[in-house]
């Protein structure tokens, strides 16, 4: 994410906490928030893709995901 989205992210969260927002910032911030969270939810879905487990004897595991009961 670029950091000028960040960084409006942050600016509306300031005039959140000072007033309310309008609708049209209410949207973009919900909008902004949104691409953050994907954003970081991607990110860490990539490193884990990348992550594996070493026992003992040295034997690499690829990280898996956890089934569901």
């Amino acid at each position: 994410m670029e950091q000028h989205k960040i960084d409006r992210i942050n600016e509306l969260a300031r005039k959140a906490k000072a007033g309310p927002l309008t609708p049209a910032e209410q949207k973009e911030r919900d909008i902004l928030r949104r691409e953050y969270i994907d954003s970081v939810v991607g990110s860490l879905k990539g490193q884990l893709d990348h992550t594996y487990i070493v026992d003992s004897k040295g034997n690499k595991t690829k990280l898996r995901k956890k089934e569901d009961k």
